[in-house]
C-alpha cells in the first residue's frame, strides 16, 4: 500500500506539468467558449498543427523560439480559416470548426512529410521542456517552473490585451453582438481575430506538448476540446466563488487543467479504469463538474422551499 501511495505522489509532478501545458490550451478554448461565446472545434486539429510545425522547424535547424513562434502563427492561420468560413460564408461556427478540423488532418500529414508521427530528442535539440526534466534538474530547467512562467506571461499579456480598445471590442462582441454592431464595432473582424488568437494559443500549447512528450503524433489533438472544456468548467466550479479580476479567471482555467490531470492520475492509481479508458474518464469528469453547479442550485432551491414552509 505504501508503495502504491508513493507511486501516486511520484506521478503527481508529471500530472502538474502536463496539466500546465494543457492549461495553456484551455486558455485558448476559454477565449472562444467564454469570451466570444462560440463553439469552436478547430482546436482538435490545431492541437496537432502547432506541434507538427514546431518539430519540423526544429528538425530543419531553426531555434526553439523561432519554431514555437511559427507554431503560433500556424495556429492563427487555422483560426483565420474557421473565422472566414463563419463570417464570410455564413457557416455556423461549430460547423466551420469541424470543416477546418477535418482539413487540418491532411495539412498536418503534409507538414509531417506523410508520416503519422515524428520524434524529437532533447539531447539533439535545444528544447525548453521535457518529460525527463521534472526532477533532479536546476529549478530554472524544471518543466513545471518553465511552463508555469509561460502561463503567467500569457495571462499577463492577455490581461493587457483585453483591456485595450481592440480587446474590449472582442469581449463586447461575445457579450452582445447586436449591440456591438450598433456601437460601430466590426463584429466579423473581432470574431476572426478572437478565433485566430485562440487557435494560436492552442498551437503554442501543442508546441510545448510535443517537446514534453518527445514526439508529435497526428492524433495528439483528438478529443482536445474535451480537455479544454473540462479545464474551463473545473476552474469555474472550484474558483467561481472567488470574485477575482479577468486575470484570475484566466489563471483559474490553467489551475482547472492541473486539477483535471490530478483527478485523472488518481483514478488511474485507484485502478477504477485502465489507460484505454482515458476518453471515457474525460467525459465522466466533464459531466460531473458540469452537473455540480446545477445540482448545487437545485439542492439550495429545495432547501429554500422547505425553509419557507417551516417558517410559515
Amino acid at each position: 500500500m505504501n508503495l502504491q501511495i508513493s507511486s501516486l505522489f511520484n506521478a503527481l509532478p508529471g500530472a502538474c506539468a502536463q496539466g500546465l501545458i494543457w492549461g495553456i490550451m484551455a486558455i485558448g478554448v476559454y477565449i472562444t467558449y467564454k469570451i466570444l461565446d462560440l463553439a469552436d472545434l478547430t482546436v482538435d486539429g490545431t492541437m496537432c498543427t502547432g506541434g507538427a510545425v514546431c518539430v519540423v522547424m526544429l528538425m530543419s535547424g531553426h531555434s526553439i523560439w523561432f519554431s514555437m513562434f511559427c507554431a503560433f502563427l500556424a495556429g492563427m492561420l487555422a483560426g483565420l480559416a474557421t473565422g472566414l468560413l463563419h463570417t464570410a460564408m455564413g457557416i455556423p461556427a461549430i460547423l466551420a470548426g469541424i470543416l477546418t478540423q477535418l482539413s487540418l488532418y491532411s495539412v498536418n500529414l503534409r507538414i509531417l512529410g506523410g508520416k503519422a508521427n515524428q520524434a524529437v530528442s532533447q539531447d539533439k535539440y535545444g528544447l525548453l521542456v521535457s518529460l525527463r526534466w521534472i526532477r533532479d534538474v536546476p529549478f530554472y530547467r524544471n518543466t513545471i517552473f518553465v511552463v508555469a512562467v509561460a502561463v503567467l506571461l500569457l495571462v499577463g499579456l492577455l490581461y493587457w490585451f483585453f483591456g485595450t480598445e481592440l480587446g474590449c471590442s472582442i469581449r463586447a462582441t461575445g457579450s452582445n453582438a447586436n449591440m456591438s454592431r450598433a456601437q460601430g464595432i466590426n463584429t466579423d473582424f473581432t470574431k476572426i481575430l478572437g478565433l485566430m488568437l485562440s487557435n494560436g494559443i492552442v498551437a503554442l500549447a501543442s508546441a510545448f506538448l510535443s517537446q514534453y512528450s518527445g514526439f508529435v503524433d497526428i492524433n495528439m489533438g483528438r478529443g482536445a476540446i474535451v480537455v479544454g472544456l473540462a479545464a474551463v468548467i473545473i476552474g469555474e466550479v472550484v474558483f467561481g466563488r472567488i470574485h477575482g479580476n479577468f486575470a484570475f479567471r484566466l489563471l483559474s482555467v490553467a489551475l482547472g487543467a492541473i486539477i483535471y490531470y490530478i483527478v485523472m492520475q488518481t483514478v488511474m492509481w485507484l485502478g477504477l479504469l485502465g489507460t484505454n479508458d482515458n476518453k471515457l474518464l474525460s467525459a465522466i469528469i466533464v459531466a460531473v463538474f458540469l452537473a455540480i453547479p446545477y445540482l448545487r442550485e437545485k439542492y439550495r432551491g429545495r432547501a429554500g422551499k422547505k425553509g419557507g414552509v417551516r417558517h410559515a
